[in-house]
C-alpha cells in the first residue's frame, strides 16, 4: 500500500490563506490587517533611508519619516537626494493604495453594511403597549389601514392601556424599502406610515418575536398567509408555532401573556390553537367567515353591500360596542332616544366563564346593567355617546321577537365556478341551513379525485346537499355555455388559490366574469352573481358591474383589526353571520302599512312593532355612485320609497 504524501504548501499560499481568514472576520479585522501592512511598509521604507545618514540615521526617526510620507503626500516635496526622493515616492504611492484606498473602502463597506442591517429591521424595538402584526400578507395593508382609521375605538384602546400614541410594529420575512413605499402609497395610511415600524423575521422564530417585543404588546394580530396547496407547512401550522413561542417566552421571563387575535384557514384547527395559547386569544376562522358571508348573501341577495359597509372603515356605518356604564340603569328605549345618529341593536350579557350571551334584537324595556355591553350601529364612535345638546327622539317600543316558521320553497340552484380551499367550508355552511333546499354544482378544471379528497376531510356529504362536482373550465366559452348558467338562481365566482398570486387569481376571476356576462346577456333570465376577489386594489376595475363583490382580505382585515381593538365584537359578528339567532334581512317595503310620506323615525316605530330593528333602505335603483344601500338615514328624512325598494332589518331567524 502506497503512502500518500501531501503536496507541500507554498509560503505565499499560506500567507494568502491566513490573510483571507482575517479579512472575512469583519471590518475590525480588516482594519487590523491594513494597520499591519501600514506598519510593515513604514518599517521597510524607514530602514531603506537609514544608510543615507543625516537626520534620519536614527531608525525610529526614519520609520516616522516613512509613516508621514505614507499617510500624507504633502511631504513629498521636502525631500532631497535621489534615493530619498525615490523611496518617498514609493511610500506616497503605497499610501494612496493602502492607506487611502483600502481604508476608505473598508470603512465605506462597513457603513453600508450597518445601514443595510438597520434598514432590514434587525434591532429589537423598545416599545410597550403597542400593536404587533405578525406577517406581511395580502391582508397587512388593509389591516394597518383599519387600525389607523378606527379613531374612536383607538382612543378608547389607548386609554384602556394607558398609552399616549399608537405604535404599530409589523414583522415581515424581509423588511425592505419597497415595503415602506407600499405603506406610504396605501389608501388610509399615507403620511401615517411613520407610525409603523418594520422588523425582519418569521413568526415561527423566537428571536423574531423578541425583536417586535410581543410580550410587551397590548395586542398581537396574526393574519393568515397565502394558501399553498403543495406545502406541508400551512399558515395554520405557522400560527400555532408562533403562539407556542410567545407562550414559551412568557414562561421564561415570567411575564403575562399578551392578548392575541389569530386567523386560521382550517376551522378544524381551532381546538389546537386554543390549546397552544393559554392566554387571552380570539381565533378568527378566515375560510369559515367568508363562507358564512357567501351563504348569507345567497339567501339574501344584496347583503354583500351591507357587510361591505359594516366591515370596512371609512365612509358609511360600522358596528360599535360600548360598556354598560355609559347608560347604566336606563332602558334600551331611553338610551336610544338620546342617540339621534345611532341605532341600538341590543345587548351582550356576561355569560358564565369568559363569554357573552347575545341579546339582539332586545326588547326596548330591557334595563342596561353596568356589566352589559351595548351594541350599536353608527357612522362614528362619537355618535354612540349621548348628545346633551340634541333634541331627544321619541322612544321606540319593541317587544320580543317571535321566530317565524320556515316555509319550504323550491330548490335553490347554485353554480360555483372555480376551486379554492374555501369550498369545503362553503359546503359545510350550506349544510347548516338544514330546512332549506339547495342544489349545488361545483365546476373546476382541477381533477375530480383531488377535489373529492379535500371534501372528504371535512366529512361533507354531497348527496345530502344535492351536490355535484363537474370537471370543466369556465374560461372556455364552449364549456361555460354547456353549463347554462342562466338556469341557476345564483352563480358564485371564486378567486382561486392554485394560482401564483392574488393579482393573477383575480385576473382569471374578472375575465371569467366578463365571459359570464356575455353568456347571460343572451338569456332573458339573469341569476344572482357573487364574485370573490383577493386583491383590494382590483375593487374598482369592474366599474358598473352587475355582480355582488366580496373582497376577502378587506373583510378579514376589518374583523381582525376591530376584534383586536374591541374583543366583544367577536360575539356580535358571530351572531350576525352564522346560522340561527340575529340576522340582517330584507323586507319588502310593501309588506308594511306605511303612509305616503314616511321618514326613518316613523319606519323604526312600525318595524319595532314586529319586534325587529330597522337599519335602513335598500333601493331598487342605484344612485350615481352605484350604491343601493342607505343605512341609518337622517331620522326626519323623507324616504320616498318606490316599488321594489326593500327595508333592511335586524331580525331573529
Amino acid at each position: 500500500m502506497k503512502k500518500i504524501v501531501g503536496l507541500p504548501f507554498r509560503i505565499v499560499d499560506r500567507v494568502k490563506f491566513v490573510v483571507e481568514r482575517q479579512l472575512v472576520k469583519g471590518a475590525g479585522f480588516q482594519l487590523l490587517v491594513v494597520g499591519i501592512f501600514i506598519g510593515l511598509i513604514s518599517l521597510i521604507g524607514g530602514l531603506l533611508v537609514v544608510p543615507q545618514g543625516g537626520e534620519l540615521d536614527d531608525p525610529g526617526a526614519a520609520v516616522w519619516w516613512a509613516f508621514l510620507r505614507l499617510t500624507d503626500p504633502g511631504y513629498l516635496g521636502d525631500d532631497a537626494g535621489t534615493w530619498r526622493r525615490f523611496v518617498s515616492t514609493l511610500l506616497t504611492i503605497s499610501g494612496y493604495v493602502v492607506f487611502m484606498g483600502t481604508l476608505v473602502a473598508i470603512l465605506t463597506r462597513w457603513l453600508i453594511a450597518k445601514m443595510t442591517d438597520l434598514e432590514r429591521g434587525l434591532t429589537p424595538v423598545t416599545l410597550k403597549k403597542h400593536v404587533v402584526v405578525l406577517g406581511w400578507t395580502s391582508q397587512t395593508l388593509p389591516l394597518l389601514s383599519e387600525l389607523l382609521g378606527s379613531s374612536g375605538r383607538m382612543r378608547r384602546f389607548l386609554k384602556k392601556h394607558d398609552a399616549q400614541k399608537l405604535n404599530l410594529v409589523v414583522l415581515s420575512e424581509e423588511a425592505s424599502a419597497e415595503q415602506v413605499h407600499e405603506l406610504r402609497s396605501a389608501p388610509g395610511i399615507g403620511r401615517r406610515a411613520r407610525q409603523i415600524i418594520l422588523r425582519s423575521g418569521s413568526a415561527i422564530q423566537p428571536d423574531a418575536l423578541h425583536r417586535v417585543a410581543c410580550l410587551d404588546a397590548a395586542a398581537v394580530i396574526v393574519p393568515g398567509s397565502a394558501y399553498e396547496a403543495d406545502s406541508l407547512i400551512s399558515s395554520d401550522v405557522e400560527t400555532v408555532k408562533a403562539l407556542l413561542s410567545i407562550a414559551a417566552q412568557a414562561r421564561y421571563y415570567r411575564t403575562p401573556l399578551p392578548y392575541v387575535v389569530a386567523e386560521i384557514q382550517d376551522v378544524r384547527k381551532l381546538p389546537v390553537v386554543e390549546r397552544a395559547y393559554p392566554g387571552r386569544v380570539e381565533v378568527i376562522a378566515g375560510n369559515a367567515t367568508i363562507s358564512r358571508l357567501m351563504v348569507q348573501n345567497v339567501l339574501h341577495p344584496g347583503l354583500s353591500e351591507v357587510y361591505n359597509e359594516l366591515l370596512a372603515t371609512g365612509e358609511g356605518n360600522e358596528l360599535f360596542v360600548r360598556g354598560g356604564d355609559v347608560a347604566e340603569g336606563l332602558t334600551l328605549a331611553e338610551f336610544a332616544a338620546r342617540l339621534p345618529r345611532a341605532i341600538v341593536l341590543g345587548l351582550l350579557h356576561p355569560a358564565p366563564g369568559s363569554g357573552w350571551r347575545v341579546n339582539m334584537p332586545a326588547p326596548s324595556d330591557t334595563v342596561i346593567a353596568p356589566d352589559d355591553r351595548v351594541v350599536l350601529l353608527a357612522g362614528d364612535y362619537l355618535h354612540t355617546e349621548a348628545d346633551p345638546k340634541a333634541e331627544p327622539l321619541t322612544e321606540v317600543r319593541r317587544g320580543r321577537t317571535e321566530v317565524a316558521a320556515y316555509k319550504r320553497h323550491k330548490a335553490h340552484r347554485v353554480l360555483v365556478l372555480g376551486w379554492s380551499h374555501r369550498v369545503p367550508g362553503l359546503l359545510v355552511e350550506f349544510g347548516r341551513y338544514g330546512p332549506r333546499n339547495f342544489e349545488l354544482d361545483m365546476v373546476s378544471a382541477i381533477p375530480l379525485k383531488e377535489r373529492e379528497r379535500e371534501i372528504a376531510g371535512y366529512g361533507v356529504s354531497l348527496e345530502r346537499l344535492n351536490g355535484r362536482m363537474l370537471e370543466a373550465d369556465y374560461m372556455v366559452d364552449q364549456d361555460l355555455r354547456k353549463l347554462d348558467p342562466a338556469s341557476y338562481d345564483t352563480v358564485i365566482l371564486l378567486s382561486s388559490d392554485r394560482i401564483g398570486s392574488g393579482e393573477e387569481a383575480d385576473a382569471r376571476a374578472m375575465v371569467g366574469y366578463l365571459q359570464l356576462e356575455d353568456v347571460l346577456m343572451e338569456s332573458p333570465r339573469r341569476p344572482q352573481v357573487i364574485m370573490e376577489l383577493s386583491d383590494p386594489a382590483n375593487r374598482n376595475l369592474l366599474f358598473g358591474h352587475n355582480s355582488e363583490m366580496l373582497i376577502s382580505p378587506m373583510v378579514l382585515s376589518h374583523v381582525l383589526a376591530q376584534v383586536a381593538l374591541r374583543r366583544e365584537l367577536r360575539a356580535v359578528l358571530d351572531e350576525l353571520f352564522t346560522v340561527g339567532g340575529a340576522e340582517i334581512q330584507f323586507r319588502d317595503a310593501q309588506a308594511y302599512c306605511l303612509p305616503a310620506s314616511t321618514d326613518f323615525q316613523l319606519l323604526e316605530k312600525i318595524v319595532a312593532a314586529s319586534g325587529e330593528v330597522a337599519l335602513g333602505v335598500f333601493r331598487m335603483i342605484a344612485d350615481e355612485r352605484g350604491k343601493h344601500l342607505q343605512l341609518l338615514p337622517e331620522r326626519k328624512q323623507h324616504l320616498g320609497l318606490q316599488v321594489g325598494d326593500r327595508i333592511v332589518v335586524l331580525a331573529l331567524t
